[in-house]
């Protein structure tokens, strides 16, 4: 097993280069556009570690009882959805099965829960917007020889990232979309 490894900053050349490395995702190949978002959340993982915390500090500042409350709602649920996906085996079926709609349920269960402690537009605001921004960069962002390079070393198991952890326990690795997309393809041309 591979030592984790942080992953590097990278430059803002790299990472925000202007709109000619950035492009609409093909919303009709889920598939692709999944392995794009996952490939980058991979290779910016530090940039975008950055980015959050940048825009957690700046709401926690304004509100911090608040955004303290939902970080402690945010972190109990999912330490809770991937301690039931390890250890029930109807959750980690249905975690197999429907990845995205398994990370879809545990983000309404922690809304919830904020909705009853209060403070919800604090949470959004807090927490969520920085993984919408992160979202959207992912999306948008193509990837270059060097990101696809580190992707493959990291799903070949010959590096770990804290990134790569986390997707992996949310059952979002690169190479279920891959496996979904020849799926699809080998019965596309049956």
């Amino acid at each position: 097993m591979a030592k984790v490894e942080i992953a590097p900053l990278r430059s803002w050349d790299d990472f925000y280069p202007g709109s000619e490395r950035f492009a609409r995702p093909d919303t009709r190949d889920l598939a692709k556009w999944n392995n794009r978002v996952v490939s980058n959340l991979l290779y910016y993982q530090t940039n975008y570690l950055v980015l959050a915390i940048i825009v957690f500090l700046v709401v926690g500042f304004l509100n911090p009882v608040s955004m303290f409350t939902g970080a402690a709602v945010v972190a109990s649920v999912f330490i809770g959805s991937v301690w039931a996906g390890e250890n029930k085996a109807v959750i980690k079926t249905f975690k197999n099965e429907n990845p995205a709609l398994f990370v879809f349920l545990v983000m309404v269960v922690s809304y919830f829960l904020m909705s009853l402690f209060g403070g919800v537009m604090v949470f959004l605001l807090g927490i969520k917007l920085p993984l919408i921004l992160i979202f959207v960069h992912a999306s948008l962002r193509l990837r270059n020889m060097k990101n696809k390079l580190e992707n493959k070393m990291e799903s070949a198991g010959l590096k770990k990232s804290p990134m790569g952890i986390i997707l992996e326990a949310l059952g979002q690795q690169e190479e279920n979309f891959n496996q979904i997309q020849d799926f699809l393809e080998s019965k596309l041309k049956e």
